[in-house]
């Protein structure tokens, strides 16, 4: 496989889009190597949706467009990007027990940590802001003991 591979989508901020976004990660990821089920799918899967419907719903109609953003490098690193258009950061809500929603970045933190990976946020140059997800890739057909070599990426370009 190749050291580097990179892909993206820019979608409407549309409740409609959320399910594009997923789609879209998914098939790039298979086309990849990543089994379209399976435990990675499946988190891969939820952090998009989470990320996406953010990008949707707390923009307030001030980011008319989001952009994901994945990339592969060395077959070691996966990192899922979604930029929007909006300067605020995402908040850590409490967790009321009346809340039906606020809780979409616990969730992205906790799989993402589960998975050995781990979540940042960045500001863009255009003032808006990318919330990424890094995580270990395991090559189907590799053997799970394999030491990975350090990584060189820089996932402040996502």
């Amino acid at each position: 496989m190749a050291d580097h591979l990179e892909a993206s989508v820019t979608l409407p901020s549309d409740p409609a889009s959320v399910s594009t976004a997923r789609t879209h990660v998914l098939d790039t990821l298979a086309q990849w190597g990543l089994p379209a089920t399976g435990e990675l799918a499946d988190t891969v899967r939820l952090i998009v949706s989470e990320l996406a419907t953010n990008a949707v719903q707390h923009t307030f109609g001030q980011s008319p467009t989001f952009t994901v953003d994945l990339v592969l490098d060395r077959d070691e690193r996966l990192y899922v990007g979604v930029t929007d258009s909006h300067p605020r950061f995402p908040q850590r809500l409490p967790a009321a027990v009346q809340q039906d929603n606020g809780r979409g970045m616990v969730i992205i933190r906790w799989l993402t940590a589960e998975r050995g990976g781990r979540l940042r946020v960045r500001p863009t140059r255009e003032g808006g802001k990318t919330v990424f997800i890094e995580l270990p890739w395991t090559v189907p057909g590799e053997p799970a003991g394999k030491a990975a070599p350090a990584t060189t990426a820089r996932p402040q370009d996502l």
